[in-house]
């Protein structure tokens, strides 16, 4: 009895399994090539626009979503140039902020000072960044204090970082617009 149940038990689920797949299969209409263009691009558009299928993996083969990858943002290197001499505490380009490590320069022990940038758009404008120098001075038995300095480093600091973005986007632009010499054949007109 019980094998008897389990046989059908079997059997019902493998219909299962195999009536969604017989679902989408209709009768065999033939089609002329004409109808289709050529290219990949404009045969998947067509059949979307109609409703004949979807695209599953729409991402695979796009680099990085929506946003710029770091390389190509020119506030983002340029950034990173221009405080490449302090070591960094954390570099996060998803999240849109650098901040560096206490740094001293100086003879000078007890004092040092620490830089956060903000990236608030990609592109090169004077609002797309929010810098913020912290400066610290310690007393002989390390009693520090903390102050948030708004000062001309700041101001400076935005000033080189958006000249070099501005440089490194000219040049982004000029590579992008490149133009290709083509060479022609004994058959080309």
């Amino acid at each position: 009895m019980f094998i008897k149940n389990f046989n059908l038990i079997k059997t019902f689920s493998i219909i299962l399994l195999i009536l969604p797949l017989l679902n989408s299969c209709g009768i065999y209409r033939p089609v002329d090539a004409k109808d289709y263009p050529p290219e990949p691009e404009k045969r998947v558009a067509k059949n979307i626009e109609e409703g004949r299928g979807i695209r599953i993996w729409q991402g695979m083969g796009k680099k990085g979503g929506t946003f710029d990858f770091a390389s190509s943002n020119s506030l983002w290197r340029a950034s990173l140039e221009k405080i490449n001499f302090m070591p960094l505490l954390t570099a996060d380009y998803g999240g849109g902020i650098i901040v560096t490590d206490w740094y001293n320069s100086t003879d000078d022990e007890n004092k040092a000072i620490k830089i956060s940038i903000q990236f608030l758009s990609n592109e090169v404008r004077s609002d797309a960044l929010k810098i913020k120098v912290f400066k610290k001075k310690c007393e002989v038995d390390k009693n520090c204090k903390i102050v948030n300095s708004e000062g001309k480093l700041n101001s400076e600091l935005k000033l080189a970082i958006l000249k070099r973005a501005a440089v490194l986007e000219k040049t982004k632009d000029q590579k992008g617009n490149k133009k290709y010499n083509t060479v022609k054949t004994s058959g080309d007109k």
